[in-house]
């Protein structure tokens, strides 16, 4: 039970009818979920608003109502008005788990690109440096031993919230997050008290329908974050650096290869051998040291240097940063997969043209004898994104393998002759392998002493959605079959 009038203590509202004192037996936003003498938030949705259900919510048993506009209650229910129902839930799930952000370091990291790596990257060499960690991101929520399928990158405010009271009960000392530009417009991370604040980098990304409506509002949701954490760390080589830190009012440290960042890299040297590829670099600034990673590209650069200056902040040691660089691991991002001492196989999430022409040109710069990308694309998505694909891997990759991902309600083979208009455009190579463990199979039986072969766009995902049912496929499945029934 939970008192009406301490839940509201930090809001701004108008009691329009009844009283805040009392206490109510739970804090819920989903109408599904209503149960007696509950606290009800009503949200306006993309096609469900909860405004309009009021009479049935109460009938149900809710107790308070807290809307943003007027809406008829009946006798005995309390109707709170307040200015941003999602921003007023925000606010209440923290007060309804007694604040929990409070008892936790929440480092939270945005940007178009790298969240989830450097997410997973700063809990590996703070966990090797002995501190429990828990993490939110795109792939999972992680909470000790368990672990959570996550559904949107940032959870609705009412699960961070619930997140962060069971990582304090299971010892957690720091908590990090990604923070997403449509979290951040939906107030799922209003009053969180983030110490650290991250910015990776921006492009072109989530603008549209039910997105956002322009560049501009996707890089001023972004700017958010740093407007509510203690200290920010940004890329200074990021063209759009200025426009996303306008107005911050946190402490500010940089990264880059900037002469003006704080933490600097130089003398980049790639790193190819059998089985591996990485990438070995120096620090200077705030830091100096060597460091090598075992992620290539350019990009991993800038991943590991926030890494390395967020964990500066919380005492890790120039030796735990090394160990930890060197083994830490992002499932489906550029997750190498060992198979053979001839060629390079890895698994990674690129589903869409932009992530494909940043991982195939990461790939280039490492002068295989062949470049081999193996994709689909989803079902039910826009065309477009399969024209773009196939053209980008037409143009970059020396073989392309066009097979299945999520087909959902499509048929596999309108999807793969979509991305050949693609290809089409571009003089590449391709074959064509509908069952997608068939074309691993293909890949691994042909591949080449010295190429390197990426099955795209799957990544972390464990399943295949065909006909509204998820079956289950993990790459990692796919490729121990294929080896075992080839050794037969």
């Amino acid at each position: 039970m939970k008192s009406v009038s301490g839940l509201l203590k930090n809001l701004d509202y108008q009691i329009i009818k009844g009283t805040r004192e009392g206490e109510i037996t739970a804090l819920v936003y989903d109408s599904r979920r209503v149960t007696k003498d509950c606290m009800f938030v009503c949200i306006k949705g993309a096609v469900y608003d909860s405004h309009e259900h009021v009479e049935e919510i109460t009938a149900k048993g809710a107790r308070v109502i807290v809307a943003e506009r007027e809406v008829e209650v009946p006798e005995g229910v309390t109707l709170v008005l307040v200015a941003d129902t999602r921003y007023a839930l925000s606010l209440l799930s923290a007060a309804y788990f007694d604040h929990p952000a409070d008892r936790l370091k929440v480092i939270g990291i945005t940007g178009t690109k790298g969240k989830t790596t450097t997410t997973f990257m700063i809990k590996g060499i703070l966990e090797h440096a002995g501190y429990r960690v828990g993490l939110i991101g795109t792939i999972e929520t992680i909470i000790g031993e368990t672990h959570i399928p996550a559904n949107n990158t940032t959870p609705e405010s009412y699960l961070v919230q619930e997140y962060f009271a069971q990582m304090v009960e299971a010892g957690c000392q720091i908590c990090v997050m990604e923070v997403s530009s449509q979290g951040l417009m939906m107030h799922r991370t209003a009053g969180i008290p983030f110490e650290i604040g991250i910015f990776t980098n921006l492009a072109p990304d989530h603008i549209g329908p039910n997105e956002h409506a322009s560049f501009e509002e996707y890089a001023a949701c972004k700017g958010m974050l740093f407007r509510q954490c203690r200290m920010g760390i940004a890329n200074a080589d990021d063209g759009h650096f200025e426009q996303v830190l306008e107005g911050h009012t946190c402490t500010l440290e940089t990264i880059g290869f900037s002469e003006k960042a704080d933490y600097r890299a130089s003398g980049v040297e790639l790193i190819g051998r059998p089985g591996y590829l990485g990438v070995r670099y120096h620090i200077s600034g705030k830091m100096d040291m060597d460091v090598e990673i075992d992620v290539p590209g350019t990009f991993s650069v800038y991943n590991s240097l926030v890494a390395i200056a967020v964990c500066e902040h919380f005492n890790v040691s120039a030796d735990d940063l090394r160990e930890a660089l060197k083994v830490v691991k992002t499932k489906g991002r550029i997750e190498m997969v060992p198979v053979s001492k001839d060629f390079i196989l890895m698994i990674d999430y690129a589903h869409n043209a932009m992530s494909l022409e940043s991982l195939l040109l990461t790939l280039k710069e490492y002068h295989p004898k062949r470049l081999v990308c193996v994709f689909g694309c989803g079902g039910n998505r826009s065309r477009l994104r399969r024209y773009e694909m196939g053209e980008v891997s037409g143009r970059l990759a020396d073989l392309t393998v066009i097979t299945s991902d999520n087909p959902r309600f499509e048929e596999p083979q309108a999807i793969m002759d979509d991305i050949k208009v693609g290809m089409g455009r571009t003089d590449g190579a391709y074959v064509e392998i509908c069952d997608r463990k068939e074309a691993i199979r293909y890949v691994i039986e042909h591949g080449q002493k010295g190429d390197v072969i990426v099955l795209a766009g799957k990544g972390h995902e464990d399943y295949q959605e065909i006909k509204g049912k998820k079956y289950p496929m993990d790459e990692r499945d796919l490729i121990r079959e294929v080896l075992q029934e080839l050794s037969e």
